[in-house]
């Protein structure tokens, strides 16, 4: 069998995985965008322009020997995959990494492939936040908090109101974990009003600035001055709808053994989102699938059966800043999930959302 790996999708498990294979594969990466998107720092992009840049790691310095092809992925089957240039890629190996999209901001606009444009788009909704004093945010999950704690850390004095129609935040956490977000929320004037959504959206255009009212579905009237829409993930999986390579379920993704393997298949893998794996959707899980699928890929290139196999953790870990300096984490101990104080969310993840390990990984460091 060849040597040739292609991946589709260079976000954070895809570009891992290549990293990973770059000195024993031929890596093939296909992504439609010029750059690794660190997702984790858009937010506080949006509300820092002069922080946007390290958002971006162009994907010229990932790989020594391999191929990035910037086109889009329209179909894949066992044999290779089929670009919406018309191109083909053949590959003895197959790697499905094509992630997720989310609503703007929490992650680029997807017409905004090339960094600069993703740039401009920052810049302008930051223009459009600044004279706005108060703020809905709609979706009280991880990305609708990580807004709103960016938005009162570069500007204390807006009103920030976050509406869910979830009762609880973070469910599924351990109480102390919540307890403790609530506080800090509370600390920073964020108002919450779970329980309730909203009976029609605002006339407005997420992320533009001008004034509307809209009505909770418990009756309730709101008076905003810009919105930003945080829910609504959707598994990026088109390119597997003609059914040539495997079957998806009603979510999108793609049914995986523990190996990660695609069901039928011992040479082709997913990792990240597009997987079902029983577990959060999230950066981490991502670049450990890629750990995994990258050994097993490696054992096959060298002849030898794949082993390694991946375990889902049996409850959620988390670290969710709240600006640079707070936040709540979750994160997994030999006794089980342990809730972890503002200043170890700070280290690992709020003071640079990640930028100093990609930096590393693409060799700019």
């Amino acid at each position: 069998m060849g040597r040739t790996v292609a991946v589709i999708g260079g976000g954070y498990g895809g570009s891992a995985v290549a990293k990973a294979l770059d000195s024993d594969a031929d890596i093939v990466l296909i992504d439609p965008r010029d750059a690794f998107v660190n997702s984790a720092a858009s937010l506080r992009a949006l509300a820092r322009p002069d922080w946007a840049p390290n958002l971006f790691f162009s994907f010229d310095t990932l790989l020594t020997r391999g191929t990035v092809i910037r086109d889009r992925a329209v179909s894949a089957d066992p044999v290779g995959v089929t670009l919406a240039s018309g191109r083909r890629v053949e590959a003895d190996y197959l790697v499905l990494a094509s992630g997720s999209s989310y609503p703007y901001p929490a992650k680029p606009n997807a017409g905004s492939t090339a960094t600069g444009e993703a740039l401009d788009d920052l810049r302008q909704t930051h223009k459009e936040l600044i004279d706005a004093e108060r703020v809905l945010i709609v979706g009280a999950g991880p990305v609708g908090l990580e807004l709103a704690g960016e938005i009162k850390e570069v500007w204390p004095h807006k009103h920030v109101i976050i509406v869910d129609p979830a009762e609880r935040l973070l469910p599924g956490f351990q109480p102390e974990v919540r307890q403790d977000l609530h506080r800090q929320l509370d600390e920073l004037d964020i108002q919450l009003r779970l329980g309730t959504g909203l009976a029609a959206p605002p006339t407005t255009e997420p992320g533009q600035a001008e004034t509307f009212t809209v009505t909770t579905t418990g009756g309730d009237e709101i008076t905003a001055d810009i919105w930003f829409r945080a829910y609504g993930v959707r598994v990026n999986s088109d390119y597997l709808a003609d059914g040539r390579l495997t079957p998806r379920t009603p979510q999108g993704q793609v049914p995986v053994t523990e190996t990660l393997n695609v069901h039928g298949y011992d040479h082709v893998y997913a990792i990240g989102d597009v997987t079902d794996v029983a577990e959060a959707k999230m950066a981490g899980y991502a670049m450990r699938h890629a750990e995994v699928v990258a050994r097993n890929i490696i054992s096959q290139l060298r002849g030898e059966q794949p082993t390694a196999i991946y375990r889902p953790l049996p409850y959620p870990m988390i670290l969710l800043p709240l600006g640079r300096r707070g936040g709540v984490g979750q994160l997994p101990t030999p006794d089980g999930p342990a809730a972890v104080p503002a200043t170890t969310v700070a280290e690992y993840k709020g003071a640079d959302l990640f930028t100093g390990r990609f930096a590393k990984q693409f060799g700019i460091a």
